[in-house]
């Protein structure tokens, strides 16, 4: 295949106003909306103070971001394509690529906790319009992990070099998931790019707890802690003995051996815990099993 035409005699645009190129936008915008997103932000998060009014409507804006990456951009310049063809006719509130850089420069730590707050909640909220977890009744995994993202940009804050030797933000999750359920993030932590891989891991934990429970998850909670770079065993038979290569953190050890509390869910016996699907590795750190019904937690 080639083209038939030299570049000065013949170009291509996506400019006709009546063609609306994501078109598929439209139910996922909508589900936000019925989750409430925009007013989570808009309770939630306060730029206050920000130079160039960088904080004024961060409702609409997390809504742009968000439709933005949900279209394909993975940069600022690509959230521009929210401006092409009749997408402003489908939707409005629309903020122009430079005015979303100004919203996301002004966040420092602060906001973007107030930011996660904002998105537990509506997560929370999503589970209650979709199924997020089936099968939580029964057994839901949390996978904490943390990995470190390059940044760009010397005032960026909290960007530092780290144990992977470039300058970044060192990010730690939380991920759910059942035998038959795709993971899901159910807390994130921003930390700064020197930081520890076990930094702030009790918090993260008592907040993806909350944010399990808070979801209608009702079955037993196995934790799965591990250092960057090891993955679970997903062959090997539950529980059996794990091979401690990491110690652990006494503040994530006393957060796990006492879970938040939670109401009595009868007598029902519990299956036991297992591993969810992930690839071999010699590297196994440590087995926690929260028996929610008891709040004890086992650890091998």
């Amino acid at each position: 295949m080639k083209s038939l035409h030299t570049p000065a005699a013949v170009f291509a645009a996506f400019d006709d106003v009546n063609l609306l190129a994501h078109g598929g936008l439209a139910p996922l915008v909508r589900l936000a909306e019925r989750c409430g997103l925009a007013g989570l932000v808009r309770d939630k998060v306060h730029l206050t103070g920000a130079a160039n009014s960088a904080g004024c409507a961060a409702d609409a804006k997390v809504m742009s971001l968000v439709a933005g990456m949900l279209a394909g951009a993975d940069s600022i310049d690509d959230m521009d394509v929210l401006r092409h063809g009749a997408m402003t006719r489908a939707y409005g509130g629309m903020r122009a690529p430079s005015t979303l850089g100004t919203f996301l420069r002004a966040f420092t730590w602060g906001h973007v906790r107030q930011l996660q707050s904002a998105i537990r909640a509506f997560t929370c909220r999503l589970a209650g319009h979709c199924n997020l977890l089936p099968g939580g009744d029964q057994i839901v995994y949390l996978d904490i992990d943390s990995k470190v993202k390059q940044v760009y940009g010397a005032a960026k804050q909290g960007a530092e070099h780290g144990y992977t030797k470039v300058r970044g933000l060192h990010f730690q999750i939380v991920t759910a998931s059942t035998p038959i359920a795709a993971p899901v993030i159910v807390a994130s932590r921003l930390r700064k790019g020197s930081a520890g891989s076990g930094k702030g891991a009790a918090s993260l934990i008592t907040e993806a707890i909350s944010a399990v429970r808070a979801m209608g998850a009702t079955g037993q909670l196995v934790a799965l802690a591990r250092r960057a770079g090891t993955v679970v065993d997903g062959r090997r038979p539950p529980p059996a003995h794990l091979t401690d290569r990491t110690p652990c953190p006494p503040t994530t050890r006393r957060t796990l051996e006492n879970p938040p509390p939670e109401r009595p869910s009868g007598n029902a016996p519990r299956p036991e815990p297992g591993y969810p699907p992930g690839k071999r590795s010699q590297h196994m750190i440590r087995h926690y099993a929260v028996d929610p019904g008891s709040a004890t937690c086992s650890c091998t």
